[in-house]
C-alpha cells in the first residue's frame, strides 16, 4: 500500500465520499488533488483519479501491450516465411 498512498491527504473514507461528492470531483477535475484512495474498514477499496490521468494510464497501458506483442513477434521472425510489400497488398486487395 505503500505506493497507493503517497500523501495522507489522499486517504478518504467511503462515509466522506458519500457526504462531500460534489467537493471531492470537483478538487479531482480542477487538479486541485491528484487522486483519493477511498478507505473501508482501514483498508484501500477503490482510487479515484481525475478523467486525464486515467486516460494516460489506459493509453500506458496500452502502449505496453503492443511493445509486448511486437517483442515476441521479432522473437519469432522466421525470414522464411515472410512475403514483400507488394505481395501483400496483391493478396488484400483481391487481386
Amino acid at each position: 500500500m505503500s505506493k497507493l498512498l503517497e500523501r495522507h491527504d489522499q486517504a478518504i473514507s467511503v462515509t466522506e465520499v458519500s457526504r462531500s461528492t460534489k467537493v471531492i470531483i470537483d478538487r479531482l477535475a480542477s487538479g486541485e488533488q491528484d487522486k483519493y484512495v477511498v478507505m473501508r474498514n482501514n483498508a484501500p477499496a477503490a482510487v479515484m483519479l481525475p478523467v486525464a490521468a486515467y486516460e494516460a494510464l489506459q493509453d500506458e497501458i496500452e502502449d505496453l501491450r503492443v511493445e509486448a506483442v511486437a517483442r515476441e513477434r521479432l522473437r519469432t521472425y522466421d525470414p522464411a516465411k515472410a512475403i514483400t510489400h507488394e505481395a501483400m497488398v496483391r493478396r488484400f486487395a483481391g487481386e
